[in-house]
């Protein structure tokens, strides 16, 4: 059993008869048998179990075990480094859904080692409920879930540490919870608005008019009969320092901040704009560092995940509210944070991954959506997953929640990404998509360093044009340009022009990026 309880843990457990249940993970290791369907809380790499699943790979790594304990794993999004990557790693995870994160997992799924369930974020979860994933076993339930916290409530409910993703609906479906209450962190009571699932016939509207609307309550009601165990943690979450913006981000911030004077200047968007979303990565923290020096006010956030840039969002004093299902700072960004946690705590908030992403939500909200793909084709299609049509990066993660719903639906990308042989190998505006995550009739706005494509409105052979001409590279502007000429004089004349194809050329470009390492060693269309 555990040693004597710090005064520490025991103020974070308020409901007494939960004491008794204090552990170590070794004393767990039954509950996990080959096989197991198991569940951890997290998102983006915080909020996740570090204790027990450390464990289990130290029990793993020590007796020689890879491939003999493994388990179908679901989490939010993705997991932290220090756990899911590792547990890929020493090939513990037979089967994954619905997003990741490492270079060990992806190179799992990749040679077909760890069988991966794309899905849209804000499905996930109730499809989970649903019992979609569990569907082909004896019972519908998870067979342990493992959750971090930063308390323990009088009532047996938990208070989630710094993301919620999908924690809800993993304990609604949870046969056994094991906690981990976690004293390195702060309490956050009162940071979360929780939510769960009803089934429909009986499901519920979730009646939000405004980014600060509360509709839940601030911790997450679990039953304690569930509960076999309770370990004490005492890690912070593991994420990495920012890059920071590079001249190409910049740009693009630029181009987006004038589109969006643009709409305020003809009436389409008030002057505080409207709620914003904003990816993870160097283009996002772009964007929002731009907008801080912008001359907008009085703004808004809707959107998944908050980035150390949104912390100097409210710092400038042009950010009034926040809400989202996860804070992934940099170790800088949560200390900052946890500093000043009486500045910030009122003026955040985080929901389940199913209301953040919730589509109906964010069209009512008109919420500004901005994300990066891996390509864009000249029609407006965008790739967010697979390179080359194959190798999986990390999932589709909310893009198309927030795509296929916001009032602006915007792609944003380097007009180039360099190959092994060449800065600019890669165009990220190509005339086909190897794969498709968000269709041409979900995307409003496409923008590079090089310029902004409006298209919305617009036909498809005018799209073709309008991005061809403000996105795609200097390098690869003639191509595409010859490419569309050809295409659209072929499929004019045989009658079949509304979106001109050449079938057996429209992937030249990556052929060449394949067999020669750079898509401009394309030969001529």
């Amino acid at each position: 059993m555990a040693s004597p309880i710090s005064a520490a843990l025991k103020s974070r457990i308020r409901r007494p008869s939960m004491l008794s249940k204090l552990c170590q993970p070794k004393d767990m290791l039954h509950h996990f048998p080959n096989g197991s369907y198991i569940g951890w809380s997290g998102f983006t790499g915080v909020g996740y179990p570090k204790m027990m699943p450390t464990y289990l790979a130290d029990h793993v790594e020590q007796n020689n075990l890879q491939g003999q304990l493994r388990y179908t794993l679901f989490v939010g999004a993705s997991s932290g480094a220090d756990t899911e990557n590792r547990w890929a790693a020493l090939d513990m995870i037979e089967r994954r859904s619905p997003h990741q994160v490492g270079k060990n997992i992806a190179k799992g799924i990749n040679e077909g080692r760890i069988k991966f369930f794309d899905k849209h974020l804000s499905m996930f979860p109730v499809d989970l409920v649903y019992g979609f994933y569990t569907k082909d076993r004896p019972s519908n339930k998870l067979d342990v879930v493992c959750v971090e916290a930063t308390d323990i409530l009088e009532d047996g409910s938990i208070v989630p540490g710094a993301s919620v993703g999908a924690t809800p609906e993993l304990l609604q479906l949870a046969d056994k919870v094991i906690i981990e209450v976690n004293t390195a962190l702060p309490s956050m009571e009162g940071l979360h608005d929780i939510t769960m699932t009803d089934l429909p016939p009986h499901r519920k509207p979730y009646l939000i008019m405004d980014v600060e609307d509360r509709i839940g309550r601030t911790s997450i009601p679990l039953d304690p009969e569930k509960v076999v165990g309770i370990i004490h943690a005492d890690r912070q979450d593991q994420t990495l320092p920012n890059s920071p913006a590079d001249e190409n981000s910049q740009a693009i911030a630029g181009h987006l901040i004038e589109f969006l004077e643009h709409e305020v200047k003809h009436g389409r968007l008030p002057q505080n704009l409207l709620p914003l979303q904003s990816g993870i990565g160097n283009i996002a923290n772009a964007v929002i560092g731009g907008l801080g020096d912008s001359k907008f006010k009085n703004m808004k956030v809707w959107t998944e995940v908050v980035q150390d840039t949104f912390l100097d969002l409210f710092d400038s004093g042009k950010l009034d509210f926040a809400t989202a299902t996860s804070v992934r700072f940099s170790p800088e960004g949560f200390k900052r944070f946890y500093d000043n946690w009486d500045q910030y705590k009122g003026k955040l908030l985080l929901r389940s991954q199913q209301v953040s992403n919730s589509p109906e939500i964010i069209r009512r909200l008109g919420v500004i959506g901005m994300n990066t793909p891996v390509e864009v084709d000249i029609y407006a299609h965008a790739n967010s997953t697979c390179v080359l049509g194959s190798r999986m990066l990390n999932g589709l993660g909310g893009s198309a929640d927030f795509l296929r719903s916001s009032k602006y639906s915007i792609m944003h990308t380097p007009s180039t990404r360099p190959s092994k042989t060449d800065p600019h190998g890669v165009s990220c505006i190509v005339p086909m998509c190897t794969h498709v995550d968000q269709t041409e009739h979900d995307l409003d706005v496409i923008v590079t360093e090089t310029g902004l494509a409006d298209v919305r409105g617009l036909s498809p052979r005018e799209r073709a044009r309008v991005i061809i001409d403000k996105c795609a590279h200097e390098v690869y502007k003639p191509i595409l340009k010859s490419y569309m000429d050809k295409a659209e004089f072929e499929c004019l004349r045989k009658g079949m022009g509304h979106e001109p194809h050449l079938l057996f050329n429209s992937f030249d470009m990556h052929k060449a990026l394949v067999e020669e390492g750079s898509m401009r060693k394309v030969t001529s269309f």
